[in-house]
C-alpha cells in the first residue's frame, strides 16, 4: 500500500511537471510568435497593436487600431501589420472577393514577402516569362478608386521606385520598397 502511494506521488509529480514543461513551452512559442509579428513594422505601432494568427486567433489584444500577424498562413512566414483598411482588404482578398476600400489602408512588411506574380494575385506556380518578384523590406499602400488613382504609375517591380502590384486587379495597391530585396540564401 505504501508502495502505491508513493508511486501515485511520484506519477503526480512527474504529471505536473511534464505539464508545466508543456504550459511554459506554449507560452515560450506564443511570445516567439508575437515577438516575429512586432517585427513586421515601426515600434509606435507594433507596441499597441493587436496580435492575431491568420487565423484569427488572438495572441495579444491591441489598443490603437492595428493588427500584426507573424505569418500570412501555413508555410507562408512573413509577418505583417495592417491598419483597419487593409484587414477589410486582406478579408476581402482571403474570400476572392472585390475590395472596396473607402479610405487610404496601410500595411508595413520589414521582413519582406514571399515570391509573388506581380501580374495576378492568385497565381502559384511560377511559369517562365510571368513577372514573379520577391520584395524584400517594404510599405504596402490601398487607395479608394485604385483603377483610376493608380493608372498612370508603373507595375515595374525592378523600376527602382514605389509600384503598382496586381495593377489592373480589385486587389491593386501600390509597392512601397524600403530596404534590398533578400536573395533565396538570405530566407
Amino acid at each position: 500500500m505504501k508502495r502505491t502511494s508513493v508511486q501515485m506521488i511520484a506519477f503526480s509529480c512527474a504529471a505536473l511537471v511534464l505539464s508545466s514543461a508543456a504550459l511554459a513551452s506554449d507560452k515560450d512559442a506564443a511570445e516567439a510568435r508575437i515577438a516575429r509579428a512586432m517585427s513586421a513594422g515601426p515600434a509606435q505601432i507594433t507596441a499597441g497593436a493587436k496580435i492575431m494568427e491568420h487565423d484569427g486567433t488572438v495572441l495579444r489584444e491591441g489598443s490603437n487600431g492595428w493588427t500584426c500577424m507573424p505569418s500570412m498562413g501555413p508555410g507562408m512566414d512573413f509577418p505583417m501589420c495592417n491598419d483597419p483598411a487593409w484587414m477589410e482588404f486582406m478579408q476581402a482578398f482571403a474570400a476572392r472577393k472585390a475590395p472596396n476600400p473607402t479610405r487610404v489602408g496601410v500595411s508595413y512588411m520589414f521582413a519582406g514577402d514571399a515570391p509573388v506574380n506581380n501580374d495576378d494575385p492568385f497565381d502559384t506556380t511560377q511559369d517562365p516569362g510571368e513577372p514573379w518578384v520577391t520584395e524584400g523590406p517594404h510599405v504596402m499602400v490601398i487607395v479608394p478608386n485604385a483603377e483610376t488613382m493608380l493608372k498612370d504609375m508603373t507595375n515595374d517591380p525592378n523600376a527602382g521606385v514605389p509600384y503598382v502590384m496586381f495593377k489592373n486587379t480589385p486587389y491593386a495597391h501600390i509597392m512601397i520598397p524600403i530596404g534590398p530585396r533578400a536573395t533565396p540564401k538570405e530566407k
